[in-house]
């Protein structure tokens, strides 16, 4: 059964899957044509994401300058499990597919508006877990790991900031881990 997740919120094509981000101060919204999206636009977007909401205002015009908007059709595939993943993805408009199975078994779990993919991807190498697909028009923001990487150095605060965030995430995993194994324990 497949599950979806993102967050409530109030065009670049082609068949290259990461081309470099071209820095400009608005980007056409694919999904209604002729309509530009502002800085102010993307920075109030990039605050309803969890991981880039601790970053600031300044950090996140950084990033809003820097990033590509990427339009998928349904059923195009964004990047495939076992590649190089050299940036994230943000879901602005639409729903992605993340199959493990490259046959489209039962193991889905679909994502809306509001979702980071490859976070790791920001700071790391690293490959897709996952192969990601569009169910319908999608329309993604993304930020390619030297871009974010730029603007951490840029915004020190930002980083550290970004630290916090994910040793509490780390801590947080760490003590939920901790009960499972217990619970296991304890019926095992």
């Amino acid at each position: 059964m497949a599950r979806r997740v993102g967050i409530k919120l109030s065009g670049s094509s082609g068949n290259d899957p990461h081309p470099d981000p071209p820095l400009f101060k608005g980007r056409e919204r694919a999904a209604v044509p002729g309509t530009v999206m502002t800085i102010e636009d993307d920075i109030a977007f990039f605050e309803q994401v969890p991981t880039l909401a601790a970053l600031g205002k300044q950090a996140l015009r950084v990033l809003a300058i820097g990033a590509e908007t990427r339009t998928l059709h349904s059923g195009a595939v964004l990047f495939y499990a076992g590649e190089l993943a050299d940036g994230g993805y943000i879901v602005q408009e639409g729903a992605l597919a993340l199959e493990r199975d490259p046959s489209g078994g039962d193991d889905e779990y679909t994502v809306g508006p509001g979702t980071l993919l490859g976070e790791l991807a920001l700071l790391t190498d690293t490959v897709s877990p996952v192969t990601v697909i569009a169910k319908e028009p999608t329309v993604l923001i993304r930020i390619s790991r030297n871009l974010f990487r730029k603007m951490l150095e840029g915004y020190p605060a930002a980083a550290e900031r970004m630290r916090e965030a994910l040793a509490n995430r780390v801590d947080s995993w760490t003590r939920e881990l901790t009960a499972v194994k217990g619970a296991l324990k304890e019926n095992g």
